[in-house]
């Protein structure tokens, strides 16, 4: 999704000058660390944990970790299904920016409890973020690229290079950081393996045809059509549902394509999954839905409009939101819900 990064003078002038005392405490006390203590070598390879320390390969060069991380703080919600996923729970994370309701992500409420909002996304608190005395911050460039220098300054920061589209091989990065390589890979392997049977299943129940899946988003601005580059799309793509031409783009570049309530024509597909970003009232979700065009497309007709959660479908960004995905389309479809 397109990135409007709306500062206050306050928040600004607050970003750019980190209080120097509380940066003096984060830089000593990981001077510290490297230091060791006093402890012996061998001490100290045992305390980094199994394979590391490590240097990663990320989007703005390489990154030196020194010991498994215990301390992660998280920029995005991507970032906070992946740890989570891999049983991590960070000491700090953002809200989504674009959930109307405010606070972390409701299908993660079982795994976050305790954890400090350090957020704006859009403006992360380097105040709180020192605090919290991370080992490990993990985000995007596409994010956060402006101040990275600034973050890794407190802990080591890895960066992929975008959100969204590339979450599996993002998924993969934040791991590595973890030293969880084999907890993801299993992880991935499962989803992936329920979404092929859930595709089955719909293509059983539709005589050997797929249906087609249109991802309608309202927001506070044009309403959006996502492309099968985009996270939604590419877990449609995971089941196997076919796309209208209007959200056929493969292009990284080309995640969304904006409409008018007069082409939501567009949108037009056997099933048609909707999700609200903003206060319904902030959108065009009225003009649209009332417009004769969108009474005129087929699933209208045939009743296979799906409201879904945004926050799983456009902001969770991993596997556990994935998870929710492949349920949503198999009640929409009515076929079972593949196990785990």
């Amino acid at each position: 999704m397109p990135l409007k990064l709306i500062r206050t003078a306050s928040r600004s002038a607050r970003t750019r000058r980190l209080p120097a005392a509380l940066l003096a405490v984060a830089l000593g006390t990981a001077a510290l660390t490297a230091c060791g203590g006093g402890k012996s070598s061998a001490d100290g390879s045992a305390k980094a944990g199994a394979g590391f320390p490590r240097t990663l390969k990320t989007a703005m060069g390489d990154v030196s970790i020194p010991g498994k991380p215990k301390r992660v703080v998280v920029l995005d919600t991507g970032e906070l299904d992946d740890v989570t996923t891999l049983g991590v729970k960070p000491v700090g994370a953002v809200s989504p920016h674009m959930k109307s309701e405010g606070g972390f992500p409701s299908y993660l409420k079982g795994e976050i409890g305790g954890v400090k909002d350090v957020g704006p996304l859009l403006e992360p608190n380097l105040e709180k973020i020192i605090s919290l005395k991370p080992d490990l911050i993990l985000s995007s460039k596409v994010r956060h690229g402006k101040i990275y220098d600034k973050l890794k300054d407190i802990a080591p920061t890895v960066f992929t290079e975008t959100t969204g589209g590339p979450w599996k091989a993002n998924l993969k990065v934040h791991a590595k950081a973890l030293g969880l390589e084999k907890e993801a890979d299993q992880k991935l392997k499962e989803y992936e393996s329920r979404a092929k049977a859930l595709g089955a299943e719909i293509k059983k129940k539709y005589h050997g045809t797929m249906p087609s899946a249109s991802v309608v988003r309202f927001v506070a601005g044009p309403t959006r059509l996502y492309q099968k580059s985009s996270y939604s799309g590419v877990v449609l793509d995971d089941i196997g549902l076919a796309r209208p031409k209007s959200q056929s783009s493969t292009d990284p570049d080309k995640t969304m394509l904006d409409v008018s309530p007069e082409e939501i024509d567009k949108a037009d597909a056997d099933l048609v999954f909707v999700t609200v970003a903003d206060l319904p009232d902030k959108t065009q979700k009225k003009d649209v839905t009332s417009n004769p065009v969108w009474k005129a497309l087929s699933a209208v007709k045939n009743h296979k409009v799906f409201d879904v959660p945004d926050e799983t479908w456009m902001s969770g960004i991993g596997i556990q939101a994935a998870e929710h995905m492949l349920a949503d389309v198999a009640k929409a479809t009515g076929v079972p819900v593949p196990k785990a």
